[in-house]
């Protein structure tokens, strides 16, 4: 499947590899961008917090959230340039995985020549993973990035070792464990690479050097972070539900790195130990330490599908290199080009459905919208559980009027994220004035109720009625009244 006239031995000419997949991704990125206006709570957190001024920013890293603070002060920088909404929250990760593509492609053209960087980047561009994140106002697009970059860096060092392209490769991996630390989980997968491609003593030692470096740099934010596992508190232990994927992945990556691959000149180590590292080390890495402490969700990862799309990309030219369609010279590239229309046509569903509200666990915007429709001035708000008030967070104009009878200190005030409510006696109070009562709530009850919760819930069962329910995706808003308010 070629439609580029280069040989694996071709040592130029990068850009009619890099520029396709990364063209396809950007593309890809920017349709469908604002999601029909939607945005989940993740996403929600990572706008309301960026829209706060540095201090209080600074306060909010120093309490929790510090393993997102730089992609915080990056979105920061970005609404203080342009206060583009969503598309300013999710631009960001677009050109990031971009990057990624076009960075992943050359990986491929310098190891195993520029068929197979073509192919694999366009197999990333394509996968399903990869664009969900790559329109996501979180840090995951960002971090996969550096970490493509930080493998090409690698490929580069060892092909030429000298100080300066070790300290771009030990700069560039600190730059995305400062964007998500479990990026350090690829330096485990590029150890394994270096020992499975024999490398020398002087690799080694400029790998040990860069890599200690930034781990180095690193240590005050696992620290810090560390003090703030809370945050991550709600991750349970990986079930087969959780690993199927990974298995799978890892089982086609492990089938991929088989086949017979062409060397391109120059090249330091074979296509495929760096690719299966890449693919299996991080997500079996998290899953294994997670049976200890969970801590594994697959976007922590995501960039593992880096190393899948390298093996795909080999996959996919040695399935035509071995082709005994009696196609004539002359005729393959139209062959090649239908084959790849059928490659970036076939998705096509998936991809629209990855573009939907319903494609994310809940929406807050759409919660807002049905608060704005049942509540009136005067009414007051409750959240159960208190997370939920990402929804006014987001969109303050729709709560506007209403009374947060519940909240004792904001967010930006206290160093949190959704603020501190009152005590539940206090809350309990509270509730004898109003006369109606919007409550935004989760879909299903919870199996354990805090305090705080348990009293919102007395109250509202013991003096008012529920008179209007709007369930939206994720999210459930009711407007309770006394009885005679109901209408």
């Amino acid at each position: 499947m070629i439609v580029i006239p280069l040989t694996p031995s071709t040592p130029g000419r990068a850009w009619p590899v890099v520029l396709p997949p990364a063209l396809l991704t950007l593309l890809l990125g920017l349709w469908g961008i604002g999601r029909g206006g939607s945005i989940w709570r993740d996403e929600a957190v990572s706008y309301q917090v960026a829209h706060r001024t540095l201090p209080e920013l600074w306060r909010l890293l120093g309490e929790i959230d510090a393993v997102h603070g730089l992609h915080y002060l990056i979105l920061h920088a970005v609404f203080s340039c342009w206060d583009g909404g969503l598309v300013a929250l999710r631009l960001p990760s677009v050109l990031a995985m971009t990057l990624a593509a076009a960075a992943l492609a050359e990986t491929g053209r310098r190891l195993a020549g520029p068929r197979v960087g073509l192919l694999a980047g366009l197999v990333f561009a394509l996968v399903p993973a990869v664009q969900q994140y790559a329109q996501e106002g979180r840090s995951y697009a960002s971090a996969c990035a550096a970490v493509v970059v930080g493998t090409l860096l690698l490929v580069r060092a060892w092909q030429r070792p000298r100080a300066g392209a070790w300290a771009a490769y030990g700069a560039v991996m600190l730059l995305a464990a400062l964007l998500h630390e479990f990026a350090v989980l690829a330096m485990a997968g590029h150890a394994i690479t270096l020992g499975w491609g024999r490398a020398d003593r002087r690799v080694w030692r400029g790998w040990a050097v860069a890599t200690a470096a930034a781990a180095l740099a690193l240590l005050p934010l696992v620290l810090i972070s560390r003090q703030q596992a809370d945050q991550v508190a709600w991750i349970r232990t990986p079930g087969w539900t959780d690993i199927w994927a990974p298995a799978l992945t890892g089982a086609v990556g492990a089938l991929c790195a088989g086949l017979r691959e062409p060397a391109a000149a120059g090249a330091p180590v074979r296509l495929r130990a760096v690719a299966l590292p890449l693919l299996v080390v991080p997500p079996a890495v998290l899953i294994l330490v997670s049976y200890l402490d969970p801590l594994y969700v697959d976007r922590y990862v995501v960039f593992s599908y880096a190393g899948l799309a390298l093996l795909l990309g080999l996959a996919l030219d040695r399935a035509w290199a071995r082709s005994a369609l009696p196609v004539p010279q002359r005729a393959r590239p139209v062959v090649a080009a239908f084959a790849l229309a059928a490659l970036l046509l076939g998705p096509l569903p998936l991809e629209h459905g990855l573009r939907t509200p319903q494609s994310r666990p809940n929406d807050v915007a759409a919660a807002a919208r049905a608060v704005r429709e049942l509540g009136r001035p005067g009414d007051a708000v409750l959240f159960v559980p208190g997370a939920r008030r990402e929804a006014a967070l987001y969109d303050p104009a729709a709560f506007a009027g209403l009374r947060d009878l519940a909240l004792a200190e904001t967010g930006a005030a206290s160093g949190t994220i959704n603020g501190v409510e009152a005590e539940p006696g206090a809350i309990s109070a509270a509730l004898t004035t109003p006369r109606r009562v919007v409550l935004v709530t989760d879909p299903r009850p919870r199996a354990t109720v805090p305090a705080r919760d348990e009293a919102k819930l007395a109250a509202l069962a013991d003096r008012f009625q529920p008179c209007r329910t709007t369930t939206v995706h994720g999210i459930k808003v009711t407007l309770y009244a006394v009885p005679e308010s109901c209408g």
